[in-house]
Order: C-alpha cells, then structure tokens, then sequence
C-alpha cells in the first residue's frame, strides 16, 4: 500500500517527508496515477511567497521534496531530520529504474537550450540502450509547441521531466498534465545541461555539505542576484513556520 508522506510546512509552502522518494513515485508510476514532483529550494519559496501562481502550483503538486539546503535547515531547525532529496538525483534514480523494467516506460526531456535535451536523451540511451525518450527544446515556435504537444499525446510517456526553469517549467507542467494523465513530471531545472556534458555538477563534498549552491554561483557568476533569496528565505524562515 502507498504510504502516505507526512507534510511540513515551510513559508506556508508544503513539503512532503518520506525516507525514500523514488521508491514512492516509481509506485505511484506503477498504479499509473499522475503526479507532479515540485523539487523546492530556498529560491522558489520566496518566490511563493511573491507569486500566487507559484504558490498555487507548489500547493496542487502530489509530491513537494526538500531540494535545497535552506529547505533542509528550516526543517532541521524545527526538529525534522530530513534529508535533502536533490531533483536531479530523484530524476535520475527514476530513468534507472524505469530503464531495468523488462517493459520500460515511454520518457519525454523537454526544455533546455536547442540539441541539449537531445545530448542528454543520448547520455541516457547510450548507458540503458532499451529507454525510449522523446526529447525537444524549450524554445519552440507556437506551430512547433502545438506539434509537440501532439506527440507526447500520440506517445503517452510516463515519466515527463521538464527543463525550462523556475516557475516557468512549473506552469508548463499545470497547463499540460492533461496530454498525459498518468504521468510523472518533474521539473529539473538545469539537469539536462548536466546529462549533456554542457556543464558539470558540483562535486561531492560540495553537495554533501550542502554548498551546491555555492559551486553554481562559481560557474554562473551572473546568478548572484537570484542568490540573494538565501539569506532572505533564511530570515523569512526563522520568523514564519
């Protein structure tokens, strides 16, 4: 039986608590229930807090997991020992066993820059040759977005990953969880540009010790403004539950 998470609030902003988040969505794709994975951050907390829309589209989501080191200490501070649940891992973990299924499921990579999402889709085939993937960029024309849209209908994937960045992937996925009711979609931010090559993920000890933030803002130096919402989530969070 599914078992259901126990829910924290963070910024007025749910997070689900499990021991094991991919064990939970790989059931869930199973029973073919649709699910929404919001993967939240310190960044996209704030934002909730500025953005009914974004907020509303945290709250509808089936399953909100501690992404970011600032959700993690909020929780800590409040007794939870949760372990942070990076997206890009959960969205990994998921393609494995997706692609070990004597029948895997149908995937979709949408969004990124134009031939990422397709250089990520090849990373993957190439390590679990039997994956299907269906891939496509995020800059489509309105002709091109309607066609895709066909597609992923035509191809009923089950496990729908979206690269389009904060909040615009997760308005994407609220508009069109219709195409494919018995999805998974997740949002994943940049990890298509890491499957590509086209970048390279934090090492270790910096995702160990909560620093994965800290290597981005190395290799985007540009970031620093959206970097900002840190200490503002983290003096949010020491007054709000």
């Amino acid at each position: 039986m599914l078992a259901e998470p126990e829910i924290y609030f963070v910024l007025k902003l749910p997070v689900h608590l499990l021991d094991n988040y991919s064990n939970w969505v790989m059931e869930r794709l199973a029973r073919g229930l649709g699910t929404h994975v919001v993967t939240l951050n310190a960044e996209m907390a704030i934002l909730g807090e500025q953005n009914r829309g974004v907020a509303s589209a945290i709250r509808n989501a089936e399953l909100v997991i501690p992404d970011g080191a600032g959700i993690i200490v909020h929780l800590r501070l409040r007794g939870k020992k949760q372990k942070r649940c990076p997206g890009i891992e959960l969205a990994q973990n998921i393609v494995e066993q997706i692609g070990y299924l004597e029948n895997p499921y149908p995937i979709c990579f949408y969004g990124g820059a134009i031939g990422v999402a397709e250089k990520a889709a090849q990373f993957w085939q190439e390590k679990i040759p039997q994956l299907k993937i269906i891939h496509n960029h995020g800059f489509l024309s309105p002709e091109e977005r309607e066609e895709w849209e066909k597609t992923i209908v035509d191809t009923q994937p089950r496990l729908i990953l979206v690269g389009l960045g904060v909040p615009r992937q997760e308005f994407w996925i609220r508009e069109n969880r219709h195409l494919a009711p018995e999805a998974t979609w997740i949002g994943v931010g940049g990890s298509f540009d890491i499957w590509s090559g086209n970048k390279i993920r934090a090492p270790k000890w910096f995702c160990d010790n909560h620093l994965e933030w800290l290597y981005r803002l190395y290799q985007e130096p540009w970031r620093w403004r959206r970097m900002l919402a840190l200490p503002k989530f983290l003096w949010r969070s020491s007054i709000v539950r």
